[in-house]
């Protein structure tokens, strides 16, 4: 493995966990339905972070352009859950700005 992908692959970890936790506690929530797009990017945004640093393990041909397209996702997810004012979200959506500076500058650096 690259050294250059660790923070990177480590950023996509901790982006996928706390997606994880924040559309489990999302779905414990009153107004689920209110929740939805949330719950949605934080599924899209854990598979697609544990995709990207499975490729960046791998050393894929494919990982920089998959990064790119992960920092999109992450940015969106980081958007959407901070504008609830649960913790799991407000800790989501840090977790998805930094996964998505990463993956930027892995992006940039490939």
């Amino acid at each position: 493995m690259q050294q250059q992908y660790q923070s990177c692959i480590a950023a996509c970890n901790a982006c996928a966990d706390a997606c994880d936790t924040c559309s489990t506690a999302c779905l414990q929530e009153d107004d689920v339905k209110m929740m939805a797009r949330c719950i949605a990017l934080d599924i899209d945004c854990a598979q697609l972070c544990r995709l990207a640093a499975a490729m960046m393990a791998r050393n894929s041909e494919f990982a920089a352009a998959l990064c790119q397209v992960c920092a999109q996702v992450c940015q969106a997810c980081g958007d959407e859950c901070a504008k609830h004012q649960a913790s799991h979200c407000q800790d989501c959506a840090a977790a998805c700005r930094r996964c998505a500076e990463a993956c930027r500058q892995m992006d940039a650096a490939a």
